[in-house]
């Protein structure tokens, strides 16, 4: 009982000093970011829902190509990910996270969230 009480302490432990490996930013943060310059956006979705319209900055590139070719596909830090409602994207900023990218940003809540608030998006 005594091993299991303090492996579960060990686990509580790492779990409260766990920090995700980038931000979580909302839309009016991500419109300055990119208005300001130096980022890349990233639209994670796929192609069905990209050719229904995605933010003018953003590159395509699928999470399933993201995961399969990290090293080939994020050469640079300064990256905004962005799915249709930041899940996917988070995912995406793991693996930038793990192949040694800086300054990574999720949109939470997505292109629905960039829409709600009226921003624009290209097709």
């Amino acid at each position: 009982m005594a091993t299991l009480v303090t492996f579960a302490r060990g686990v509580m432990e790492s779990t409260e000093e766990y920090r995700d490996p980038f931000e979580r930013i909302n839309v009016e943060t991500a419109k300055n970011l990119i208005e300001a310059g130096g980022m890349v956006v990233i639209d994670v979705r796929e192609s069905a829902e990209w050719n229904q319209g995605h933010i003018a900055e953003a590159v395509h590139i699928p999470l399933a190509t993201l995961m399969n070719r990290p090293r080939d596909l994020l050469k640079q830090d300064g990256i905004i990910f962005v799915c249709a409602e930041g899940i996917r994207s988070a995912v995406a900023c793991e693996v930038a996270a793990a192949v040694g990218r800086t300054r990574l940003y999720n949109l939470e809540g997505g292109t629905r969230a960039w829409l709600k608030q009226g921003y624009p998006v290209t097709r």
